[in-house]
């Protein structure tokens, strides 16, 4: 009796482990990346923008809205296109105006809140629903911050929708297999991917 429950004990705390190391690599991964993503992200409609310039308060914006025509408005420098561009390319855009007011300003662009960018989870879990993409995030992050699934989910039957290129592509997903180890299957999320849990 004592074996098997020794036996028992340490194959939980096994799992438990393993899980806690898949979840630690994944979330290190994520960390890594973030930097640049925020670099290699395309500023889209619906983005809100922070516009900050050193030493000039006057010229510092907390929240510019991307409109529907892919432009942002900035007291003195009329309106800029964002849409399509980077942040670091605004930033250079920006610059360049100001420098008709300011003595070589410096200024930095970030993405206040990621708008344009979004995913969406269906069917069996707890956070069914519309999720900005604000970083390189994966299929199990995305579950994370879906709380979990149901009890009824099947979770090696997952379908992720993908639309590129005007054509629609579905990709099976077995999540068990990813918390087994299979992290290559645990696939990078792009912006308006659909998963579905049956």
């Amino acid at each position: 009796m004592f074996k098997i429950n020794s036996i028992k004990w340490f194959l939980g705390s096994f799992f438990v482990l393993c899980t806690a190391c898949v979840c630690l690599a994944v979330a290190v991964a994520a960390d890594s990346t973030q930097v640049s993503t925020n670099k290699d992200y395309k500023i889209g409609v619906g983005d809100v923008l922070r516009v900050t310039t050193w030493k000039e308060a006057d010229l510092t914006f907390e929240n510019v809205f991307v409109r529907n025509d892919g432009k942002i408005t900035i007291p003195l420098l009329d309106d800029i296109q964002a849409e399509g561009r980077s942040t670091m390319e605004l930033k250079k855009i920006i610059e360049t105006r100001l420098a008709e007011f300011v003595e070589a300003p410096t200024v930095t662009v970030t993405l206040a809140d990621p708008g344009s960018q979004k995913y969406y989870i269906l069917g069996e879990v707890m956070g069914v629903g519309e999720y900005p993409l604000v970083k390189k995030l994966t299929v199990v992050q995305a579950f994370a911050l879906a709380k979990g699934f149901t009890e009824w989910a099947s979770k090696d039957e997952i379908i992720l929708v993908r639309r590129e290129n005007g054509k629609e592509q579905m990709i099976k997903i077995d999540y068990d297999d990813i918390t087994d180890g299979e992290l290559a299957n645990d696939i990078q999320l792009k912006a308006d991917d659909i998963i579905i849990v049956p």
